[in-house]
């Protein structure tokens, strides 16, 4: 497929679809595409960009932008991923970051509720993908704000969701835990400072029962639910990575990630405990409030282990 190809229907109906945790080898993943993005004040990390420019020296370059995230489509590839795109649209700058618009269960996409302005209609490209790639749409999300970065499942038939009240909102969140609750999922809701975003800047799960967590960003209750009811062991991430993205990255499975060169620490952490780490320069997007993490949407994931 050549640089952002829209999938032809053949491959389209190809498209696998479902995710029951957020480990286990990912074989398709649903990106955005580049084409209209820039920096627009979108939330916390791209108002700190915004704010220093002048003093800081940071310029938005679009070729630089593109060459960015194709270097991230080639390690998908490279990486045995199959890559889906979601239109670009000239009113949509941010819907680059699919993490936000959608979010993949075992039973279907929800299609999410985006509070911030720019992205308020992003949800029109993420249904256009399922409706065209016959993929289900579960449900939608109608209840206050929830995005998918504050989704996260921690193993399977578990789930933490993150509520920043900027972003989403606790009735947006407590809608989507009513639908898992009502599968028999186990699902904690908890408030996450609005300078962190998305939960998927402070909890990243690596593989199974192995996470990236910034612990300055959650209450002592959400940890415990993390660390000791369910027995998971954590990376720490400093706040000051946290803040820029640092545990803003992808597990590809088989203890493989996709992070960002400016996560040195976080980095070599991660090859201290064994992983083999793809690190793309992916500055563009995260002065411009978002992450590799952000940057992608899980279509499937292999189910884990065990």
């Amino acid at each position: 497929m050549t640089k952002h190809e829209t999938c032809t229907n053949s491959q389209v109906a190809q498209v696998k679809w479902g995710v029951t945790a957020q480990t286990g080898v990912l074989t398709d993943v649903l990106l955005g595409k580049p084409d209209h993005f820039r920096w627009v004040p979108l939330n916390s990390i791209s108002a700190v960009t915004l704010a220093n420019m002048e003093e800081m020296g940071h310029r938005f370059d679009m070729q630089e932008a593109m060459k960015q995230h194709q270097e991230m489509v080639d390690v998908y590839e490279r990486c045995g991923v199959n890559v889906h795109f979601v239109e670009a649209d000239e009113g949509l700058p941010s819907s680059v970051f699919t993490r936000d618009s959608s979010f993949m269960t075992p039973w279907g996409a929800v299609v999410a509720s985006i509070q911030t302005p720019p992205r308020r209609r992003d949800y029109a490209v993420a249904s256009e993908f399922y409706n065209k790639a016959g993929v289900p749409i579960w449900k939608w999300v109608t209840a206050g704000h929830f995005e998918g970065g504050d989704f996260c499942i921690l193993k399977s038939g578990v789930a933490l969701l993150g509520w920043s009240g900027d972003r989403s909102t606790k009735e947006g969140a407590e809608q989507v835990a009513g639908w898992l609750r009502d599968k028999d999922w186990e699902v904690l809701v908890t408030p996450i400072p609005p300078q962190f975003v998305h939960v998927d800047a402070v909890v990243v799960m690596l593989e199974k029962g192995l996470a990236l967590v910034c612990e300055d960003a959650l209450q002592p209750y959400a940890l415990d639910f993390i660390k000791d009811t369910h027995g998971i062991e954590t990376i720490p991430v400093a706040y000051a990575d946290c803040v820029k993205l640092g545990g803003n990255l992808v597990s590809l499975g088989n203890k493989r990630v996709l992070s960002m060169s400016h996560n040195v620490k976080v980095n070599a952490q991660l090859k201290e405990r064994g992983f083999d780490v793809e690190a793309i320069d992916y500055d563009m997007f995260a002065l411009g409030g978002g992450g590799v993490h952000c940057s992608c949407h899980e279509l499937h994931r292999e189910p884990e282990d065990g």
